[in-house]
């Protein structure tokens, strides 16, 4: 076996020994785990990806992954609808039913799941654990809207922080509304911050619940986005600031959205409770509510129709990913910059933020194997800076950090993390031991749902890489760790266990430090605090009272942000067994100072 120039092969983490890639480059990958939720295990991948493999070098831009992941929403090739005149082969992929308290397809429970993570589960990188995974069984039913073109509408909300902002009489009563901050804050203890204000859910859903998007963050508001309602709330006290109704279902979205507020989204062409396709760009302004420019992608072709969709933000690019086909349009105004290449290699996804990275598949002939590339992109003519050969056999999943760049590999049930030099040549491959890695993405791969960034339980500073591990749980409690990977050599240089029955995720930098949430267990609160990129000792920079535990722990695989000292935190899915509990269902959380 050969090895790169300067390596020593790694040891007993995510690969063996491997071989540098020799002569030109051939047309050439959840994370998460509710707090009761199985764990989900993987063994150290064998063979993993070879050595340096550099061309054209050329940086963009910076970015780290997002304080937050992404949910897909439903994808495929569907019927025609008032967007678009092409008919589709492929109705909505099944999708189980379940209501709150339990979890939904690939968290776990008896059965077989699809793949690895058996649908929504973690991404668990390490030695082998056996689990039972449940399979996403079920069908999606739509149980609203009548096929009507109708077009989006922004409206003023009600401004009632603790209620739902709907303008409606949803019909719960009192036993079905959870406490109000005021009554959280009335038992909060010293030292503890405050419930700043609430959402409850407030929006009719179909039977079986909806993924939710965001939160996004625009000036002094902070926007979530479900089936077919985008809200804006004032950060400062949760007054809703407008509300934009869409005519048909959101299905996809970028992680991030522009530098100035604006955001574009996937939403289906038409209402068929079975027969509609992901297929309508909506740009909105998050500042305002208003819809702006909307067009419809071509999704025809049979290939593309079965491929689920992958959106990013990148400057003022948005683009829309499919297996073999990506096309890329201006944010401000839609114009279209580039779409498929006249070559076998195809980007299909790509990372929001300043550095555009993408996931590129290659293949000759159908028969041909599929080969994939990490490329660097140009976000405006979408033209390779540089290329990076990834070892035949193995996919991209997702992308930890663009600066530095670290991109999670896989083989079968095999992981790999790989570091890359700024030019996207090969640095280092992470040495995992024996622990177990557990990182909380969308999907368990960007080509079944999701975006290609936007993880969260990772992040990374020019030197180290951040992962948070499995919880390792026995009768008397349960304990997560930190762990700092060195990026030049891929090994661990220390770790930080956090706190007894909760789970700690790294989020983001914050400054020089690691900005960790600390998720609630159903006695203690959630809280945020920072690591030295050193180590040492969590320091905690907000905790939330002890009193909305029950509540904050209800909020299914929650995604959290840390924004201007306030910690906002969101439901990533809505469901509930009647409609008066479905409504009132808190949705989103905010706590300060």
């Amino acid at each position: 076996m050969t090895q790169p120039p300067g390596q020593q092969p790694p040891q007993g983490g995510f690969g063996a020994p491997y071989d540098p890639p020799q002569g030109p480059p051939p047309a050439g990958p959840s994370y998460g785990y509710p707090p009761a939720s199985p764990s989900y295990g993987y063994p150290p991948a064998q063979g993993a990806p070879q050595g340096p493999y550099t061309q054209q070098p050329g940086p963009y831009g910076q970015q780290q992954p997002g304080p937050y992941t992404q949910q897909p929403g439903h994808y495929g090739q569907r019927a025609p609808g008032p967007y678009a005149p092409q008919p589709g082969p492929q109705g909505h992929p099944p999708q189980a039913p379940y209501g709150a308290g339990s979890p939904p397809p690939g968290t776990g429970g008896s059965g077989s799941g699809r793949g690895p993570f058996g649908g929504r589960a973690g991404l668990v990188i390490g030695a082998v654990l056996a689990v039972l995974l449940v399979a996403g069984g079920g069908v999606w039913f739509a149980t609203s809207g009548d096929g009507s073109d109708a077009k989006p509408v922004a409206g003023k909300g009600t401004g009632d922080p603790t209620g739902s902002g709907s303008g409606k009489d949803d019909g719960k009563d009192e036993k079905t509304a959870g406490p109000t901050a005021a009554e959280l804050n009335a038992a909060r203890k010293p030292g503890e911050a405050k419930v700043l204000w609430l959402r409850e859910n407030g929006v009719d859903l179909p039977q079986y619940g909806e993924e939710a998007y965001g939160p996004w963050f625009a000036g002094d508001t902070v926007v979530k986005a479900m089936y077919r309602t985008v809200s804006g709330y004032a950060q400062s006290d949760g007054a809703e600031k407008w509300s934009l109704a869409l005519p048909t279902d959101l299905c996809a979205a970028p992680s991030l959205p522009t530098d100035d507020g604006k955001i574009v989204v996937g939403v289906e062409d038409n209402v068929s409770e079975r027969e509609a396709d992901c297929s309508v760009l909506q740009m909105i302004d998050l500042r305002t509510g208003k819809a702006g420019w909307k067009k419809t992608v071509d999704r025809s072709d049979i290939q593309d129709g079965l491929s689920h969709v992958a959106m990013s933000v990148s400057g003022d690019t948005v683009t829309f990913g499919r297996t073999g086909n990506t096309d890329a349009f201006r944010v401000s105004d839609g114009t279209k910059l580039f779409g498929k290449r006249k070559d076998v290699c195809q980007p299909f996804a790509f990372t929001s933020g300043p550095r555009m990275i993408a996931a590129v598949s290659c293949q000759v002939e159908p028969a041909d194997p599929v080969r994939q590339q990490v490329q660097e992109v140009d976000p405006v003519t979408g033209k390779p800076l540089w290329t990076y050969r990834v070892k035949d056999g193995w996919k991209i999943t997702h992308v930890f950090s663009a600066r530095p760049l670290v991109i999670a590999i896989q083989k079968d049930e095999q992981w790999a993390g790989v570091v890359l030099d700024e030019d996207g040549g090969y640095r280092s491959e992470l040495v995992t031991g024996t622990e177990n890695y557990a990182v909380r993405c969308g999907e368990d791969s960007v080509e079944t749902g999701g975006t290609l960034d936007g993880c969260a339980g990772v992040t990374a500073d020019a030197d180290k890489l951040y992962l948070a591990t499995l919880p390792k749980v026995t009768k008397e409690s349960s304990t997560n760790k930190v762990v700092a990977f060195d990026l030049a050599t891929g090994r661990t240089v220390w770790d930080v266990t956090g706190p007894e029955d909760q789970n700690v995720l790294p989020l983001r930098m914050e400054g020089d430090d690691v900005l960790i949430r600390v998720e609630p267990s159903y006695r203690k609160g959630g809280s945020f605090a920072t690591l030295a990129s050193s180590g040492g000792a969590l320091r905690t920079l907000l905790r939330h009272p002890a009193a909305g535990a029950p509540t904050e722990a209800t909020l299914f695989r929650a995604r959290a942000a840390y924004v201007d000292g306030r910690a906002f935190v969101m439901a990533s899915r809505i469901s509930a067994d009647d409609d008066a509990e479905e409504m009132a269902a808190t949705a989103l959380m905010v706590f300060g100072r």
